[in-house]
């Protein structure tokens, strides 16, 4: 293996046979010491979060591949914290799409002047562009086309994908008793041409809700997994 990328929650390995080997850490984002999946810096480390992130993702990963979507993974060893996934083309430095359900985060922090907290969203999709520097800046389908990180066709096909991943993942918690307020996504396009969903789907990339209470990724696991 070959270390190419070492990231805030991962290090990421190419392998010999054109896959990758994503490691992923204890590591969490968040501020003052307080996870939050919507920053950009880590801010506390938890003993078995990268395993307990592996788990949930591998978990997720089986459920939309039998439900027909196209994704990056391959396999995960909860034993060394990893997981192979294809290899895909960013689009541009990196994108995130993020699906939300309702107002919270950062969307709340944004427009809080305009919205209750924990208003209905209804499947609204956001793109930011992933710069740590900036705050991942929400960036428009017109600007995306105009730049060249993608068109605005590519846009709407993605946007759809990242609706109907977060009404599967959604009513997937539901039958737990869960209520998906937010989800992060991120894609890219795999050997063949076609978008697929990449990176992980954790504890860290959503905000799950139980009887109007935030659920901590660990707590998610232990909710969700048998």
């Amino acid at each position: 293996m070959k270390l190419i990328y070492t990231g805030k929650t991962k290090d990421v390995y190419a392998l010999d046979d054109g896959n990758y080997l994503l490691k992923f850490k204890d590591d969490a984002t968040g501020k003052d010491g307080v996870f939050d999946p919507g920053e950009n810096a880590v801010a506390l480390t938890i003993d078995g979060l990268g395993r307990e992130c592996l788990a949930l993702s591998r978990y997720f990963f089986t459920l939309l591949g039998d439900a027909g979507i196209a994704t990056h993974f391959v396999s995960a060893s909860l034993e060394d914290s990893a997981m192979i996934v294809r290899p895909v083309k960013m689009f541009g430095n990196g994108t995130e799409v993020v699906c939300r359900f309702r107002a919270v985060g950062s969307f709340l922090r944004r427009y809080g002047e305009y919205i209750a907290e924990g208003a209905p969203l209804d499947g609204l999709v956001e793109f930011t562009l992933k710069n740590d520097a900036k705050g991942d800046p929400p960036i428009t389908k017109e600007t995306l086309a105009m730049l060249g990180i993608l068109t605005e066709s590519v846009y709407d096909e993605i946007k759809a994908l990242a609706q109907k991943i977060g009404r599967i993942i959604g009513a997937d918690l539901l039958k737990k008793g869960l209520e998906l307020y937010d989800i992060k996504f991120e894609f890219g396009i795999g050997a063949g041409g076609q978008i697929l969903l990449a990176d992980e789907i954790s504890g860290g990339c959503m905000r799950a809700y139980k009887d109007g209470a935030w659920v901590q990724p660990m707590d998610l696991n232990k909710l969700l997994l048998p």
